[in-house]
């Protein structure tokens, strides 16, 4: 009985190791398929009341390119907020309440025949 309870204990600690390993649960791939390029991506705590800095930096978002956006440290909210800024006109896009602890990828498309840019969360 004691041999099985170190054995659990040890297998407990070597899943928590390898979870911290891996990074946040929130961290994602944003997936850019809207035909334009990306010049600014912000993600914000869910029911922020501003934006957090803009996580491209001086790099940009080109159609047809992707970027894994990873958080520093675990953060102990799941829903946030994602915010994307085109190059072209500066327009943006906004989606809310998006349960990063459950999302991997974030792909965009434009739709130009409505004139909206969608996302798909996998």
């Amino acid at each position: 009985m004691r041999m099985t309870v170190l054995s659990a204990a040890a297998l407990v600690s070597m899943v928590a190791t390898t979870a911290l390993a891996q990074g946040s649960r929130q961290d994602f791939t944003l997936v850019n398929r809207t035909g334009y390029d990306i010049s600014e991506v912000y993600v914000s705590p869910g029911k922020a009341n501003d934006w957090e800095e803009d996580i491209l930096g001086d790099d940009g978002l080109e159609d047809g390119d992707s970027v894994n956006i990873t958080f520093r440290r675990a953060g102990k909210t799941c829903i946030w907020d994602l915010k994307v800024v085109y190059s072209d006109d500066d327009s943006s896009a906004v989606w809310h309440d998006i349960n990063l602890c459950q999302v991997e990828k974030i792909t965009l498309r434009y739709n130009r025949k409505s004139d909206t840019t969608s996302a798909t969360f996998d």
